[in-house]
């Protein structure tokens, strides 16, 4: 397994400097740099501006830039926000440490909400339980997470007032820190992470309920029934033990599936995570802040994909990575 992995690692390497490449190449010639929205104040120094885009090497041929951006990165220097005047690595640092504990708080809740879901549809598939679950999966599937996040909003926070409606800590919390601090921090990640949730619960109900359904009629499952085990028995122990085995493997996907959605999710929400920051970029045209989500980004998919393999291969030992 420790070949698999260093393999796969070493593979990465040259996808992630292909993407890296054509994504500075369309930053590159998209119009404007991270100094425009700076030229249209009356009140700035033209001659200064100038200076200062010469001094980023904003003017340089693209493949120069983009040699130079990739040596830094090689010693750990992921540049400077021009917006936000820091260094990237600790700004995205900061969002990438929201965007991971509101997509693992969403992963619990998807798994609270979808197994048991998922059994009651398998168990009983063509039945009205299973019908009804059909329903909620219709519904989830053809709501955009938009317009699902906005009556969250409208209705738990500003009707009812029961849930934050931007930020991801109050500043009394903020200042307090501790538990206070901490709860806050739960509070203003529910509306979120249960929107997330219930819309993103369909595809592993459905991949559950098919599971149980294909079980129910296996050779093993017919034997155990022939033999007089109780049928209880059966689900327990044969049935939801082999069906619960790929949705398992699945979580490091979903964590990663998670920080793709939450550009639209946090938008909603205006929740400072990395999906909000890589919107405000793209206005603001600091690519060096948006190359570097992108590839921190692509490193977090191949990550997931290997924890899932891995997870995959833990739990089913008839299964091995390659």
């Amino acid at each position: 397994m420790w070949k698999t992995i260093i393999r796969r690692l070493i593979i990465l390497i040259p996808q992630l400097l292909v993407i890296s490449m054509f994504l500075f190449f369309l930053a590159w010639h998209m119009p404007g740099d991270a100094l425009t929205g700076l030229g249209e104040d009356p009140t700035v120094n033209r001659e200064q501006l100038e200076e200062r885009r010469e001094a980023l090497g904003l003017n340089d041929p693209w493949p120069q830039q983009y040699l130079r951006w990739v040596g830094n990165i090689a010693r750990g220097d992921f540049g400077q926000s021009v917006q936000h005047h820091r260094d990237v690595l600790p700004l995205i640092g900061e969002r990438l440490t929201n965007t991971f504990w509101l997509a693992l708080m969403t992963l619990v809740l998807v798994y609270i909400i979808a197994i048991p879901l998922g059994i009651v549809a398998g168990r009983y598939n063509d039945k009205l339980p299973d019908r009804i679950i059909g329903i909620y999966t219709y519904f989830a599937l053809a709501l955009p997470v938009v317009v699902f996040g906005l009556v969250i909003l409208l209705i738990f926070g500003f009707r009812l007032g029961w849930v934050p409606t931007r930020g991801s800590v109050t500043l009394e919390a903020y200042a307090a820190g501790g538990l206070t601090w901490f709860l806050s921090r739960l509070h203003h990640m529910v509306a979120p992470a249960l929107t997330a949730a219930l819309l993103g619960t369909i595809a592993t109900i459905q991949f559950l309920r098919g599971q149980i359904v294909n079980l129910k009629t296996s050779d093993y499952v017919m034997t155990a029934r022939s033999k007089g085990t109780p049928e209880s028995k059966i689900y327990t122990r044969h049935i939801l033990r082999n069906s619960l085995i790929p949705v398992a493997a699945t979580a490091g996907l979903f964590i990663v599936g998670l920080f793709g959605g939450a550009i639209l999710l946090e938008t909603v929400f205006t929740f400072p995570g990395m999906g909000r920051l890589f919107i405000d970029s793209v206005q603001q045209r600091d690519f060096t802040v948006v190359n570097a989500i992108v590839i921190i980004t692509s490193f977090l998919v191949a990550m997931g994909v290997l924890l899932s393999d891995i997870i995959l291969a833990a739990l089913d030992p008839r299964i091995r990575i390659k």
